[in-house]
């Protein structure tokens, strides 16, 4: 999400020590098999199909405007090549067989949008408030859903500015009309989380686009309140006495944080209860050391330090997904990957809450363990031992781009050689299309009708009839936009089974075709 400019700390022997590198950086005869895999039974055919490699995964990349430091690439740039900029980090995303983008629209009480709310985003021209002259964002969710990508609108919630001057900020910047929302802190602006009103206001910026954009989910990132810096106090003692009705500080800071998820995963299900929600925490929820509860980590932790609670919003089935944010290697002592994502895969375990993995790829080739190109591959490979872990979302765009280390390559050829189709998140809409219809060979290319609803078609190649030839992802060969002619080049004759996926994934059973045939 964002690459925070703190290096990896060094380990020391002691319960001080932090681990606070954060992101997302820095600044179907069988068409509802869905498990990890084994055995699963055919919700057509009733036939049991062994799933040896599961075709539903969520594999994404965020997407910062902060700073400029994935799209656009510096402020100024004519609509034209921020247009150029963002299909060129959209395409490497598909040849990645990656299937979700989260692009930040809202940096910083800001907009890449246009809003009646805020601003305009300084990452777009450079001046804070002034109209680039077009609005991105219906090109930005448009372009992604051609590709067959899930768009998730990328907010962060309480920082108002990366500047305590208010006076710098335009004259409608909602920091300037009410004053008292907001809170000076180690040279910039917050809004304060223990008050209603910022609540309402993040909750209407967060609805608006739900309700004028396309969009396919609305995210989260890792700051709520600030991370541990120069020391100073958050000042939000004058509301602490207002609102705090009795509880310790941490407990009433937290609340806030709780009632601002609650309240925001409400409103979107509310306008689109196909939008999903969710959030990617900072990587350790607390340690053992302070709860029996915790990770057997020594680091920074959410609950103590940031005042976040992913597992109250797990208990409370107030998001959709989490991405906790592990950014460290294996074996670091502070924040062991082994360690985190078991306990992650347990918090998660049976509470319908989805669970994707944040991925340091901007950290690969830096430093000890991130300049061995295994090991972030490393990371997926343990990951399939926990079904729980259902994805990974790298930070970031540019260093998808970029390709590290060659790690990207690897990736993509060892745990990606096939696309993949969306999970399926408990609780959201589940009505399944009807199967594909004039499903054909027309010379070299296989055919059909576009189906209404439709946002992709999952495209399966098999040798012989097989009634589990959609379970799994062994005969996925490609899925192809809706929003594209719906045809794909034969390369290979076979029996071709197609199928009809919504929004969320949800998949029809398969029109068939044998291209053999005369």
């Amino acid at each position: 999400m964002k690459r925070r400019v703190i290096a990896t700390v060094t380990v020391a022997a002691t319960a001080a020590t932090v681990a606070y590198v954060v992101g997302p950086g820095t600044e179907e005869p069988v068409a509802a098999v869905t498990s990890q895999g084994g055995n699963t039974e055919s919700t057509v055919t009733g036939k049991a199909c062994t799933v040896d490699v599961p075709k539903r995964q969520l594999r994404g990349m965020w997407i910062a405007t902060t700073m400029n430091i994935d799209w656009p690439s510096k402020a100024g740039l004519s609509p034209e090549r921020q247009r150029a900029e963002y299909v060129q980090l959209l395409d490497t995303a598909v040849r990645r067989n990656l299937n979700a983008v989260f692009v930040q629209v809202r940096p910083a009480s800001d907009a890449i949008y246009r809003s009646s709310l805020e601003p305009w985003s300084q990452y777009l021209t450079g001046t804070a408030g002034k109209d680039p002259g077009w609005d991105p964002l219906p090109f930005l969710v448009a372009e992604a859903h051609r590709r067959g990508l899930e768009f998730h609108a990328w907010f962060n919630p309480y920082r108002a500015a990366y500047t305590d001057d208010v006076s710098k900020l335009p004259a409608d910047h909602p920091a300037r009309v009410h004053p008292g929302w907001t809170v000076r802190h180690e040279g910039r602006l917050y809004y304060n989380p223990g008050l209603p009103s910022v609540r309402d206001h993040v909750t209407r910026v967060v609805t608006d686009v739900v309700k004028r954009y396309d969009v396919d989910g609305v995210h989260f990132d890792d700051y709520f309140y600030p991370y541990p810096g120069q020391g100073k106090p958050f000042n939000d003692q004058a509301a602490f006495r207002k609102y705090g009705d009795g509880k310790s500080l941490a407990n009433w800071r937290r609340e806030n944080v709780n009632k601002l998820v609650a309240q925001v995963s409400k409103a979107v299900h509310g306008v689109r209860p196909h939008v999903k929600f969710g959030i990617s925490p900072f990587g350790i929820w607390r340690n053992k050391a302070q709860d029996p509860a915790g990770s057997n980590t020594n680091g920074m932790s959410a609950y103590d330090q940031i005042y976040a609670d992913p597992l109250a919003w797990i208990k409370a089935r107030t998001v959709d997904y989490l991405i906790p944010q592990l950014y460290w290697p294996r074996g670091l002592a502070v924040a062991d990957y082994k360690v985190l994502v078991p306990w992650w895969a347990k918090a998660v375990r049976g509470t319908g809450v989805d669970l994707y993995i944040g991925q340091a790829l901007y950290q690969v080739g830096t430093a000890d363990a991130w300049t061995k190109p295994g090991e972030l591959p490393a990371h997926l490979a343990l990951n399939r031992k926990y079904p729980e872990v259902q994805g990974d979302v790298y930070f970031s765009a540019k260093n998808v781009r970029a390709n590290p280390l060659g790690v990207m390559d690897r990736i993509t050829t060892e745990h990606y050689p096939t696309p993949a189709l969306l999970p399926l998140i408990e609780d959201m809409p589940t009505a399944k299309l009807p199967a594909p219809t004039g499903v054909k060979k027309s010379g070299n290319t296989l055919v059909w009708n576009p189906q209404p609803g439709a946002r992709n078609y999952a495209i399966y190649r098999t040798n012989t009839p097989d009634s589990c030839a959609t379970a799994g992802a062994e005969n996925l060969v490609t899925i192809v936009p809706a929003a594209n002619k719906p045809s794909f080049p034969i390369k290979k004759d076979g029996i071709f089974h197609v199928t009809a996926l919504d929004r969320l994934g949800n998949e029809s059973t398969p029109a068939s075709t044998n291209t053999k045939l005369p």
